[in-house]
């Protein structure tokens, strides 16, 4: 395995015209088999340079392809066009012969999106179910393997579960309901451990299910008006949603408590720290986080988008029976938005592998996403021990204190580095 000095970066922008992206080569400078095998990794909107799986992999001997957006703000569907001239690239680089994608949290939702139409065609995204249509745009190449590591349920979702239920008038965070406030100790708000009980828990999922719906109703609307050239602008509106983001300190509720999204359905395999793997139902060893109150509070908790870009982005349809429990999240309309990576899962034929990990509540969706997966044929799932969201050792402030997990970054990567070599060296 390389050393990180022996790693060579090479910067280069991608794309057409005025829409290249930033993108990040990382490969061996001693190239060998596996250099024949490209992995792209890139987030929905994050930045990844850097990151633990683009140096973990060029470790090992592959190139990485880590690209970003400039402006994140751009719809789902225009990022995943960007996606394809990135994979384009890469598959068309000197010595590539495989291309790989890797999705991690969000960018599972990107990665996903892509593939689905890349295997499929546009159409799979172009039914009546769909709260909004893919547009006809070009075909898409699609990659001889995707990597889902610790994805979390997909945009949309992550978006329902951090809707603010307690905001009444979107246009006045001034008016809340107090009976949905988290960080009420008459709700059981405690700043040692929340205790909310299943009547108000249930209350709580019930508002929020019903602010997502309200919110897509008003934008379909808006989307009818403007195509109709009736809207305030000819091509798409603001859209101001106060507590609203969906980025990990906004997620409400279930990271309060951690009975939920505490353990599997069925067993998996659970990878240790020295290496050796168990198969079993495998446990969150996460801790509880503190609620904040962010809907009143335009820069921290506020989602800025548009109405089309809230749609393709942001948004998935929340049935009556919305909720979750220890190992589930159900009452999702997954089929309604490309923005699931849950949904999207569905649509894809090709190598998956399915990775979770345990210091984070997102290794629960890699169950769902391996259920869901119901076309691909080859398709892997395992838990790494002790494994915070981006793959280094939990600590004291996010999972159970004093446990040594070990280099969790070098047990999944040998990991993913096995499952690729079985399948593509």
């Amino acid at each position: 395995m390389s050393s990180y000095s022996e790693i060579k970066r090479t910067y280069v922008k991608i794309g057409q015209g005025m829409s290249k992206v930033p993108a990040m080569i990382y490969e061996p400078r001693l190239l060998g088999e596996k250099s024949r095998i490209a992995v792209v990794v890139m987030h929905s909107d994050g930045d990844y340079f850097e990151f633990s799986p683009t140096i973990a992999l060029a470790e090992r001997g592959y190139r990485v392809f880590a690209a970003h957006f400039e402006d994140p703000s751009v719809p789902l569907d225009e990022k995943v066009t960007q996606l394809s001239y990135v994979f384009d690239f890469a598959k068309n680089y000197n010595g590539i012969e495989k291309v790989l994608i890797l999705g991690h949290s969000g960018g599972a939702t990107l990665m996903s999106a892509y593939q689905a139409i890349a295997e499929n065609g546009r159409q799979v995204f172009q039914g009546e179910e769909k709260i909004i249509r893919l547009d006809d745009g070009r075909a898409f190449t699609p990659a001889d393997g995707v990597m889902f590591l610790d994805s979390n349920f997909g945009n949309g979702a992550m978006s329902l579960l951090s809707l603010d239920p307690s905001v009444i008038d979107e246009t006045d965070t001034t008016k809340r309901d107090l009976a949905y406030d988290l960080t009420s100790p008459a709700n059981g708000f405690d700043p040692t451990g929340c205790h909310y009980d299943e009547a108000f828990v249930k209350r709580y999922l019930k508002a929020q299910g019903e602010r997502m719906n309200r919110l897509i109703r008003y934008c379909q609307e808006r989307v009818a008006l403007i195509d109709a050239g009736k809207g305030r602008f000819v091509d798409d509106e603001p859209l101001i949603v106060p507590g609203g983001t969906q980025i990990a300190p906004m997620n409400k509720l279930f990271p309060q408590m951690t009975k939920y999204f505490s353990h599997t359905e069925k067993e998996w395999e659970l990878i240790h720290k020295d290496g050796s793997i168990t198969t079993q139902i495998v446990p969150c060893v996460r801790d509880a986080r503190p609620a904040m109150e962010t809907a009143s509070k335009y820069r921290l908790g506020t989602l800025i988008s548009t109405v089309k870009t809230f749609l393709k982005s942001s948004a998935v349809i929340a049935l009556p029976e919305f909720g979750y429990d220890e190992t589930t999240l159900y009452g999702v309309d997954w089929d309604s938005s490309y923005c699931v990576t849950t949904g999207n899962v569905a649509h894809i034929a090709n190598p998956m592998l399915l990775m979770g990990m345990t210091g984070s509540y997102e290794y629960i969706a890699a169950e769902h996403l391996y259920k869901r997966a119901g076309k691909c044929a080859d398709k892997t799932l395992a838990f790494v021990e002790g494994a915070s969201h981006n793959f280094t050792a939990n600590e004291a402030t996010g999972g159970i204190s004093g446990q040594d997990w070990g280099d969790t970054v070098k047990t999944c990567f040998d990991y993913v580095d096995r499952w690729i070599e079985a399948r593509f060296v």
